[in-house]
């Protein structure tokens, strides 16, 4: 690009054409006949997919990560004709070993050349490929290969982002995300990012191989605030986003919105509407500071009950619920929770409410709703027994050991014909490889439970991947096949942060067939 401006007419008359083809032409000049880089590749032994996240390193402590073709260029011209040992990291793969023990691979680098590996999977998912961020195929195309997501001016100069909101929206997909990164200053944006995609049925590309984003941007063509609040202090973070109709009967775009200082202390919340003539989400109500479940939050979900259509929400399960309106989403009244505590109980404290069988007493009412952390309480003080938890599944390849779930999402799957969650754990004895990084499986006759037993699906090795989120919407054969992702990041770790995938989402690939889920989960 830059040869063919230099050599336009106009530059051509301009005084100072010679110098700058002397300084720029000779560096952005590329021979037709100039070698390749070396081709360094890592499959997945089972597929034959490339493998995305997959940590080198030479001896001399020179990193380099697989984009998400499972692909590194190796351009380094003075080890032309050499072999070198790369050390491999690859989560929730297996390395190769020598006979030594040291995880790695030996190359002899031949520019043009190519030598590919293979990795066996531990995860239960397969990773796919980052969704968010720059340089997603860089390595692809500095070895010539063709990609599905070409680099585009509407990438909204994103370099990260965290916790993805995806909904399928008047033709189109609706994506929205929290903190968002750039590369020209440290400080990115606070007040919620966004983009729209094609429909799966009409984007032309398979969830298999990425998401199409189209930003909205700003006149820099960095993303812009999609969250409009007054007061400029604290950040904003929207979460809950549903679609509802009004009363009219139209669809509108809704969420829950909180400003705040980070994950300090709140200073509002309330419900927001979706302006579609404005593009961004503008404050409808108001809530009290105290209000903890009487709104719209984390991912919602759709469920009848007796002829009644609800949606349905809470951090992992959807432990309250409303109408599937939006009058009744903007009013806080209508919420009830899912408990089995008395009403005006303490949930911090209070023993669960039992009926005259001495069974739990599950009901929908209008004290607050009855969480993993709170059933983790009951069966740590002995007053529930395993069998009577919902909301606690115990681990299939370990009995008797309890997973407590942190954040995710539950949807119903045609295929199991059960509802399925998708949810990162939390592990507050240190007893797993990261923290906010293990996620698990799980299903159940309903949407509140009970949920039994759960098998871990991904593991990362002293990284976070929090707040995954299953995305139904790119179900394939016939709910088979199911998607999701989460952000990656090293976040409340002492890890050191992953060049280019660090806080960004990270899409993975779930058959809901694997021997691990058939076996926990019989049909």
């Amino acid at each position: 690009m830059i040869r063919s401006l230099l050599l336009s007419a106009p530059l051509r008359k301009c005084g100072i054409a010679a110098t700058l083809l002397a300084c720029l032409l000779p560096a952005a000049t590329i021979r037709a006949d100039e070698p390749r880089p070396f081709e360094i590749r890592f499959v997945d032994a089972e597929t034959g997919r490339g493998v995305p996240l997959v940590e080198l390193k030479t001896v001399h402590h020179v990193p380099y990560v697989t984009d998400s073709a499972g692909r590194v260029a190796y351009d380094e011209p003075g080890r032309a004709g050499e072999t070198m040992f790369f050390g491999v990291h690859a989560h929730g793969y297996r390395a190769p070993k020598d006979g030594f023990g040291i995880e790695g691979v030996r190359c002899k680098i031949e520019p043009g050349g190519k030598q590919e590996f293979e990795l066996e999977r531990i995860n239960v998912a397969e990773r796919l490929y980052r969704v968010t961020g720059q340089d997603i195929y860089r390595d692809s195309l500095l070895l010539g290969h063709d990609v599905p997501i070409p680099e585009k001016s509407r990438s909204g100069m994103v370099a990260g982002q965290d916790s993805v909101f995806g909904v399928p929206y008047r033709d189109r997909l609706y994506w929205f995300w929290g903190d968002t990164a750039r590369l020209s200053y440290p400080l990115g944006l606070f007040r919620m990012a966004g983009a729209t995609s094609p429909l799966p049925s009409e984007s032309g590309l398979s969830s298999d191989d990425g998401v199409r984003l189209d930003y909205f941007v700003n006149e820099e063509g960095f993303a812009r605030a999609m969250s409009e609040l007054p007061d400029p202090k604290g950040v904003i973070w929207i979460d809950g986003v549903c679609v509802l109709p009004d009363e009219s009967g139209r669809d509108r775009l809704v969420g829950h919105h909180s400003r705040r200082e980070g994950l300090g202390e709140q200073y509002e919340h309330g419900t927001s509407v979706y302006d579609d003539t404005r593009e961004i989400f503008t404050k409808a109500t108001d809530l009290p500071l105290d209000e903890t479940w009487r709104h719209l939050s984390a991912h919602p979900v759709r469920f009848e009950e007796r002829g009644e259509k609800y949606v349905g929400s809470g951090l992992c399960f959807p432990v309250t619920r409303t109408k599937a309106t939006l009058a009744a989403a903007l009013d806080p009244e209508t919420f009830e929770s899912f408990s089995c505590l008395p009403v005006d109980a303490d949930p911090k404290t209070a023993a669960p409410r039992r009926n005259a069988d001495g069974k739990l007493d599950w009901r929908w009412q209008a004290g607050p709703p009855v969480t993993p952390e709170i059933e983790a309480r009951f069966l740590k003080e002995g007053v529930v027994q395993p069998e009577e938890l919902r909301f606690l599944p115990e681990d299939a390849a370990n009995p008797g050991k309890r997973i407590e779930f942190h954040a995710g999402t539950v949807n119903w799957n045609p295929y199991r014909k059960r509802w399925v969650a998708i949810a990162s754990q939390i592990a507050r004895s240190g007893d797993a490889p990261s923290l906010l990084g293990e996620t698990w499986y799980s299903e159940a006759p309903s949407p509140q439970g009970p949920f039994e037993k759960a098998v871990k699906i991904v593991t990362h090795d002293k990284q976070s991947f929090y707040n995954p989120c299953h995305h139904a919407f790119f179900d394939a054969d016939e709910g088979r096949t199911i998607y999701f992702e989460g952000t990656y990041t090293n976040s409340f770790t002492a890890a050191a942060a992953t060049p280019r995938y660090e806080y960004n989402q990270i899409m993975y690939r779930l058959n809901l067939d694997a021997s691990a889920l058939t076996n926990a989960f019989p049909r």
